[in-house]
């Protein structure tokens, strides 16, 4: 079979022509020679199966950086029969040189000048007849996002795919830099004719105003609280829409079919498997939403003037700006935060990025938050406690990053292309949203029903006893545990709780109504005469901090491929909730008698 494999920089549109190219059909897979995953895909071309691989985005074939070390490994272990070289036609001469260091390889080579229409607009003229014959390589103009000369650069892909021998590059001129350099200038000058001063237009006039010293940062804020807003004003009808249309599922055809089955099998199917799918399934409006809309605002380039204003305060924490775009990304969900994480190219900070996400006050922490704000706290008091409950996400974020920075070190500096503001197309938008949550289904699904199908066990055995009783192996290790929770104010029954919000965060209040034996509709006033104000504080920040969310541990372990940094992931937020927690209640009760 025969292999293209795909380059660039990052931020030339490398990614929307491997999709039009492959329409959507990648897969991740394993190479030889390497340690990461890469997306390909199989594509019918004159006649022949090519696969073609998406390679990481890079700026300098000579560097060391993890991207860099995975496309140069790639392509000294892997035989492949074209290089497709997409490059930015406004910033030719930034891209050119990578270019000359591809060429340098001996690989059969085509040069795509993506992003035609935006360079004409900047009045930027490429002579393409005179680059083809300084390169020796093919040259095809287009643009990826609305399909300009794609049919034309497919064209030129097939033909010179035609009479290519599979091969691996020759890496004996990568010490020829002085010379690419010098060739470059002259390239430059002969080839590409720049005005003198480019265009004012608009992304000018709006950066003015983005990128502002003092408005900057409420403005981006404003505009994520927007986000935000679009998402849950769109996502929650289409949530409750899909637990209805499970909940008839459940009542018109799950339910009669397991009608003769014992009482046993009936609770093990509809509440383990049944509900651990639709906890899988309730997921996905919300992911869908979120990837749509943070995907316009990455794609139009205000994320990276995002990470641009907030860089310096995050560096002092061992971050860098984009840890504070993926930090805002968990108050949505912290689902696709994690997997937002795949732009940053060193191990290091990804993994310290990822370490504070959870801490981020996610939807869902928010329900059982309000709901006991509500039940406990006074109409003038409720919204100071749910704003404190915020600052101590960020607190918790910022001390883990204080504490491991030394340990998770981050080797990239933050290289930030400011690209003009583009609006991404309605088919790049569904696409992503399509591919990210089938992703999410396949690579979280079956550890989420696991996990559910676990807690229905511990609430269940043994079968005799009432279910989430004390009688129960959850009741047992709720006692067992009870004297780690009595010291921050967390009886058994609350402990017990706990166990659901290990699968789901939202499920933590429905829970407590099946163990006080209530409807949800009557537990506020239980609630209220239970707990004093102290407890439901103390529990509220166990809650907020303590081990994320069966869903979240699944993609940590997905995105970390590591099973140490998933333990630690769970192991540190349980250890700080306790601390924070037993401060905060052993202080309180001293302070105000208990009461």
């Amino acid at each position: 079979m025969k292999r293209i494999a795909l380059l660039g920089m990052p931020n030339t549109g490398k990614s929307t022509f491997f999709n039009r190219l492959t329409g959507s059909v990648a897969r991740v897979g394993n190479w030889p020679g390497i340690t990461v995953d890469l997306l390909a895909a199989k594509v019918l071309m004159g006649g022949d199966m090519v696969e073609v691989v998406d390679l990481p985005g890079l700026y300098n074939l000579h560097g060391y950086s993890e991207d860099e070390l995975v496309v140069r490994h790639f392509l000294e272990k892997n035989p492949v029969n074209l290089l497709a070289v997409v490059a930015n036609a406004s910033q030719l001469d930034r891209q050119l040189a990578l270019v000359l260091q591809l060429k340098e390889l001996g690989l059969p080579m085509v040069l795509l000048l993506n992003m035609i229409d935006e360079s004409k607009r900047l009045g930027i003229q490429v002579e393409v007849d005179k680059l083809e014959e300084a390169l020796s390589i093919p040259v095809v103009t287009m643009s990826a996002k609305h399909g300009m000369g794609y049919p034309r650069a497919r064209q030129v892909l097939e033909r010179n795919l035609q009479d290519t021998l599979a091969t691996t590059a020759a890496f004996s001129a990568f010490a020829a830099d002085d010379a690419l350099e010098a060739r470059l200038e002259d390239l430059v000058a002969t080839t590409v004719h720049v005005p003198v001063t480019l265009s004012d237009n608009l992304t000018s006039r709006l950066d003015r105003a983005l990128l502002h010293p003092l408005f900057g940062l409420p403005l981006f804020f404003l505009a994520m609280y927007l986000v935000f807003e679009a998402v849950y004003t769109l996502g929650t009808p289409l949530q409750d829409g899909v637990e209805w249309l499970l909940g008839l599922f459940k009542e018109g055809i799950a339910e009669p079919a397991l009608a003769q089955a014992g009482p046993m099998v009936q609770s093990f199917l509809l509440e383990g498997v049944y509900n651990g799918v639709g906890t899988v399934l309730s997921f996905l409006p919300i992911i869908v939403l979120f990837f749509l809309f943070m995907g316009v605002v990455e794609d139009s380039g205000y994320l990276s003037r995002a990470a641009f204003l907030v860089d310096a305060f995050m560096s002092r924490l061992g971050l860098d700006g984009r840890a504070f775009v993926m930090q805002l990304m968990g108050f949505g969900c912290n689902v696709p935060a994690l997997m937002g994480t795949r732009v940053m190219r060193s191990r290091g900070l990804r993994l310290l990025t990822m370490l504070i996400i959870p801490f981020s006050l996610c939807s869902a922490r928010l329900q059982v938050f309000v709901f006991l704000t509500t039940a406990v706290f006074s109409p003038r008091s409720a919204p100071f406690v749910l704003f404190s409950l915020y600052c101590m996400s960020f607190f918790a974020a910022f001390l883990t990053a204080l504490l491991y920075r030394r340990r998770l070190i981050s080797d990239e500096p933050l290289l930030l292309e400011l690209p003009p503001y583009r609006f991404p197309t309605l088919k790049q938008m569904v696409l992503r949203g399509w591919h990210e949550a089938k992703g999410f289904v396949r690579d979280a699904g079956g550890f989420i029903l696991l996990g559910v199908v676990l807690v229905w066990f511990l609430t269940h055995y043994p079968f005799s006893a009432v279910p989430a009783s004390a009688e129960t192996l959850a009741g047992g290790l709720a006692a067992f545990m009870a004297p780690v929770f009595q010291p921050i104010g967390i009886d058994d029954l609350m402990s017990i709780a706990l166990l659901f919000g290990f699968v789901a965060k939202e499920v933590v209040v429905g829970a407590l109504a099946v163990i006080y034996g209530t409807s949800e509709g009557a537990l506020a006033g239980i609630i209220a005469t239970q707990l004093s104000w102290i407890e439901a504080y103390s529990f509220m920040l166990f809650v907020l901090i303590y081990t994320p969310c069966l869903s979240t541990i699944a993609v940590l372990r997905q995105e970390s491929r590591s099973w140490w940094f998933t333990l630690l992931a769970v192991v540190w937020p349980l250890s700080l909730a306790w601390l924070v927690s037993f401060i905060f209640y052993q202080g309180a009760t001293l302070l105000f008698s208990g009461g």
